[in-house]
């Protein structure tokens, strides 16, 4: 982080969110510093730096990793051809694209694909058992910001939260970010599932901006660790709401599902991403 004043870098904290949200929205427009800088109303000599001391990656990763993040859920959710899905993921080719796609995933686009299966009916007897732990949760509050729609957009809100965060200097400690998810989306029209980005603070946090302070209580949890692409948690809910829930004995408690993310997107490749999905049980 550049040495400003505490007033000066919450002000460029929001300059910066302004700028994810503008990336999100236009993946396939203006995406150049030039544009990026007046949207932030700073200088293009200095944008590209403040961007990077808060976001931690530079504007050219961060257009990179989204279209990646957009090209696999296209993959794994619809049928468009994998030459479209290159070029709208800023490649000239589909081979340049799948040598990308390949090192971030750890597997190319076709056998991607071939493991997501769109409306693949449940109980054909290759569903992999994953194991289920039972354990104790320490309880944390959170700083968080609401997500409406799809649940794997909701890295743009991550990205906002990262940015409010890294203003206010938290990361000079380590944080746990978690997500909250209330709604099945198998039951619940996609635009009106709700779910938030959270991050860990202490208790008496000042917050702003739009960012709430929720409290997960201690207690009992089931947890499944999921390793791979986020577009992969579908089969972790799969086992454990169909399959381990209501041969376990167990009781749902009065909190929503959330995962916990060991690691992100800017640390490591999707292939290599950990995520604890964790259900609150009674008792």
């Amino acid at each position: 982080m550049l040495q400003t004043k505490p007033e000066t870098r919450l002000d460029y904290g929001r300059r910066v969110v302004s700028v994810i949200d503008y990336i999100a929205d236009h993946l396939d427009g203006d995406v150049s510093l030039e544009r990026l800088a007046d949207i932030a109303c700073f200088s293009p000599y200095h944008f590209h730096r403040i961007y990077r001391s808060i976001t931690g990656e530079t504007v050219a990763e961060t257009v990179r990793r989204l279209r990646l993040q957009r090209a696999a859920k296209e993959l794994a959710r619809s049928a468009y051809p994998i030459e479209r899905i290159a070029r709208r993921a800023g490649y000239g080719s589909v081979e340049a694209f799948t040598r990308a796609f390949g090192a971030d995933h750890g597997e190319p686009p076709g056998a991607f694909r071939a493991r997501f299966t769109p409306f693949r009916p449940f109980g054909n007897g290759d569903d992999p058992m994953l194991p289920v732990t039972i354990k104790d949760f320490d309880g944390i509050y959170l700083a968080t910001l609401p997500h409406r729609g799809n649940y794997q957009d909701i890295g743009r809100c991550f990205d906002r939260l990262g940015a409010w965060a890294a203003a206010r200097g938290l990361f000079s400690t380590p944080r746990r970010m978690i997500g909250l998810y209330y709604d099945d989306p198998e039951s619940v029209p996609e635009a009106e599932l709700r779910s938030e980005a959270g991050i860990e603070v202490d208790p008496d946090m000042p917050l702003s901006d739009g960012v709430v302070l929720r409290h997960l209580p201690a207690g009992r949890v089931a947890t499944i660790l999921h390793k791979g692409p986020y577009t992969g948690l579908e089969e972790v809910y799969r086992v454990l709401y169909r399959e381990w829930l209501p041969r376990s004995g167990e009781e749902i408690g009065d909190q929503p599902v959330f995962e916990n993310y060991l690691n992100t997107p800017r640390d490591v490749p999707p292939s290599e991403l950990l995520t604890e999905v964790t259900l609150p049980l009674k008792g």
